[in-house]
């Protein structure tokens, strides 16, 4: 019986993976891997060019089919294609030539600041979260929307193809899967509800683009994809010139997801309630809110979790971030260097087992969710005689974890169920101690799943499961028991509470550290003083925007009364604050 495979294909900050699984076990069979360069054309400015990740991702094609042929593993058996990708970041492209209009902005970039700022003044009362009822999502420089009206207003190129007709806007799923079902040449123009969720063009009720969203951004209907389920037949695989051999031409494209999720869908977070946190630089945690959006009053984000079939029902998730994870770790590293690498920190805070009463709160650029003080400073608090920076490394891997157990506590207050147990992935989930800290400061078990590769795995079940393909269930019976390493807390709960409400102070103490904020003149911001590795390592700086709470802590109203509202500021009127003036 021949085994069958399906292959997900995705973009992270500047690593293009294609792996392959076995859909009976789930086992990752091979896979190749290329770097690509971000570009860095003006402080706060983060780019990448579309054609490079098109060549890389072709290039990890090729090279993963010939290792598969190595191990005697015929490539016929390759039955689907799935895509996961970085949200938000945007690409415009000429449909009559192929060719991308100008580089893919990235979801970090922070040039939007001045267009957000002008788009808020045609808002009533600059408020923010105005559009959160429809669309989730606060009016922020992360979202797509604001990044399309920035290359609107400024790149001569796409103003003129959007007048000639020739222009298309897409996510990078949706850049992917056009070129690789032919692109000038029959491409399928499309995207999946998760993607078109983070764009601010989507209404998540309606699951449509929002004529009205569209309006008020002034941006044409005509040049978005067609939105369609994460797991669905979207076009075959063609040749292509850019490389001598198609290996997987005729093979469907049948899974898209967002990267978060596709880290839930592969840890199975497919219940109610079930919830994912993903350590990267930052952390993203993901809340399954079952077929139910839920509103979050704690300044967390709406969104679509997946829709796994065109006549499956939409899921959606509550969202939260921890702007600085790893990047604390390589702060550590880099900037004091007290360690040569980022495993070094695990050890010397295994040596010590504890922070002396040290406390770390790496608000670097200001905190996030639930605080958003953009006037807090990081802080390292509690020092002895007797602290070392054992000590130190302990403190930074807590406030990870405390971090986490905020982000967790508004969740936990916006749903009403606490969590039982938190599942993670991620790169930082080989830090035992630091697996071990979170179970200990949550008060409830940590399970990390042996198959690491979650975002992938979670893309190619969406790919093998869809109509048409059928070759992976995703049946909770049938889907393989994964092996998991479980993390019990190890303390006890009124410790864990007394070193929390330690944190809590010591992040009272960060706030109000910047009196005066620098006055924000053209594309410039108070974030771009930081070394641009910043940018990066705050994975969710421009994630709700450092003012987002002037809306958020107004809005103790239902959703209900709230989406009555903006329809009565919005329906019925000819948009006197909506006609957008660049």
């Amino acid at each position: 019986m021949h085994h069958m495979f399906v292959l997900p294909l995705f973009d992270f900050i500047h690593i293009i993976y294609f792996q392959v699984f076995n859909a009976k076990t789930a086992e990752l069979l091979s896979h190749h891997q290329v770097e690509i360069q971000q570009k860095f054309p003006k402080e706060g400015w983060v780019e990448q060019d579309p054609k490079e990740i098109l060549q890389s991702v072709h290039e990890c094609v090729e090279r993963t089919c010939e290792k598969l042929k190595q191990l005697n593993i015929d490539i016929t058996n390759i039955k689907a294609i799935g895509v996961s990708n970085q949200r938000e970041t945007t690409v415009v492209w000429d449909k009559t030539t192929g060719e991308p209009l100008y580089n893919a902005i990235v979801w970090l970039d922070l040039r939007t600041q001045s267009t957000v700022e002008r788009l808020l003044n045609r808002i009533p009362g600059k408020n923010k979260s105005f559009f959160k009822p429809r669309t989730g999502l606060p009016l922020s420089t992360y979202f797509s929307a604001v990044k399309l009206r920035w290359l609107l207003d400024n790149v001569e190129e796409i103003k003129q193809a959007v007048d000639d007709g020739r222009a298309m806007f897409g996510t990078i799923d949706s850049w992917l899967i056009w070129s690789l079902t032919g692109g000038r040449n029959g491409g399928v123009h499309c995207t999946d509800m998760t993607n078109a969720s983070r764009t601010m063009l989507f209404n998540i009720h309606s699951l449509e683009w929002d004529p009205e969203l569209c309006q008020f951004f002034d941006i044409p209907m005509e040049i978005l994809p067609k939105v369609r389920s994460s797991s669905e037949i979207y076009g075959l695989m063609k040749i292509s010139s850019a490389v001598k051999s198609g290996a997987l031409t005729g093979v469907p494209i049948s899974g898209c997801l967002g990267d978060q999720s596709a880290a839930l869908v592969g840890q199975m977070c497919f219940r109610d309630g079930q919830a994912k946190n993903t350590y990267g630089t930052g952390c993203f945690l993901l809340c399954n809110t079952g077929p139910k959006s839920v509103f979050s009053e704690h300044g967390l984000l709406t969104t679509v979790a997946y829709q796994l079939g065109r006549d499956k029902p939409v899921y959606y998730a509550l969202e939260g971030s921890v702007a600085i994870a790893g990047a604390v770790v390589r702060w550590l590293r880099d900037n004091l260097g007290i360690v040569k690498s980022s495993q070094e920190v695990e050890k010397l805070a295994a040596e010590v087992g504890t922070s002396y009463g040290c406390y770390f709160v790496p608000a670097f650029s200001g905190l996030y969710a639930p605080y958003w003080e953009p006037s807090a400073r990081g802080i390292i608090c509690g020092l002895t005689q007797f602290t070392n920076k054992n000590h130190i490394a302990f403190a930074a891997l807590e406030a990870v974890c405390f971090q986490t157990r905020e982000i967790l506590d508004a969740m936990n207050k916006d749903c009403g169920i606490p969590l039982s147990q938190l599942q993670v992935d991620g790169g930082m989930t080989n830090n035992k101690v630091l697996m071990q800290l979170q179970a200990d400061i949550l008060c409830i078990p940590v399970v990390k799943p042996s198959m690491p590769e979650t975002t992938a795995l979670g893309a190619a079940m969406a790919a093998g499961a869809a109509e048409g393909v059928g070759i992976w269930s995703l049946d909770p019976g049938d889907l393989t028991a994964v092996t998991c390493e479980r993390f019990e807390p190890q303390i006890n709960p009124e410790e864990s509470e007394y070193r929390y409400a330690r944190w809590k102070k010591a992040v009272m103490k960060s706030i109000g550290w910047e009196t005066s904020e620098p006055h924000s003149n053209g594309d410039t911001s108070i974030f771009c003083s930081l070394p641009l590795g910043f940018y990066i390592m705050s994975s969710m700086l421009m994630f709700i925007g450092a003012k987002y709470i002037s809306g958020g802590k107004k809005s103790k109203t239902s959703t209900s009364y709230q989406n009555e509202k903006v329809k009565k500021e919005l329906i019925g009127k000819d948009f006197p604050f909506i006609a957008y003036t660049p």
